[in-house]
């Protein structure tokens, strides 16, 4: 079996972006694709750095100030976004670090996001996370209690891009993809943080501008 090349899947997967985007008469390079490296190691990393990838996902705050310095010291156009859950105490140190932070759910993390913005002086984008299909143990704020969260992230200063959600596994995804896309238009807003491996081109044809992408690139996780 051949070995795991991630610059060769990171052309499969650009591609399959760009054939699902103009399959819904979207331009591809509307659609940021962000390889989401939490829990690889930097040898895992540089060869998509090298083949041209800069948005990479990461999900917690002290693995990536492990390990993004010392990457971005030889590729400092690399963008970082935060796609995991956020503790409000980690707030400044994400700030500091991130360039987007698409885990915003709840009033008590846009005030800590708010105080550390204004201390920092640095803004990252922000996606407000909905619960798109209500699930107890996921992170998001609940449909109905979106436009307060959003009303409080502007009162905040929060620069919000959009939104992000991450539907049930195991179902049917398109349905939740169109409800996002439908209350980011219901908001006002442009930024769409849905998709992942196994279902970015569903995600990107639904109005994508953002897909989170790991294993396809990377492989299987052990």
């Amino acid at each position: 079996m051949p070995a795991h090349d991630p610059a060769t899947e990171l052309k499969t997967v650009r591609q399959s972006i760009a054939h699902a985007a103009v399959l819904a008469t979207r331009k591809p390079e509307y659609v940021t694709l962000i390889a989401v490296s939490k829990t690889q190691q930097p040898d895992a990393i540089l060869p998509l750095l090298a083949a041209g990838q800069r948005d990479f996902g990461e999900n917690r705050v002290q693995e990536a100030e492990a390990k993004w310095p010392a990457l971005r010291a030889d590729y400092p156009d690399t963008v970082l976004h935060l796609i995991g859950q956020l503790q409000s105490n980690k707030a400044e140190d994400a700030v500091t670090l991130f360039d987007a932070i698409h885990s915003v759910d709840r009033p008590s993390l846009v005030a800590a996001l708010g105080k550390a913005m204004d201390k920092t002086g640095k803004r990252p984008a922000c996606f407000i996370q909905v619960n798109i299909g209500e699930e107890d143990q996921k992170g998001g704020c609940a449909i109905g209690d979106l436009p307060a969260l959003l009303a409080a992230a502007n009162d905040a200063g929060l620069p919000v891009a959009g939104l992000m959600a991450i539907p049930p596994a195991d179902t049917e995804a398109a349905p939740y993809f169109a409800l996002l896309a439908k209350l980011a238009r219901e908001s006002g807003l442009a930024g769409l943080s849905m998709g992942m491996s196994s279902d970015f081109e569903t995600a990107v044809m639904i109005g994508a501008t953002h897909v989170r992408v790991g294993s396809a690139l990377f492989g299987a996780r052990s």
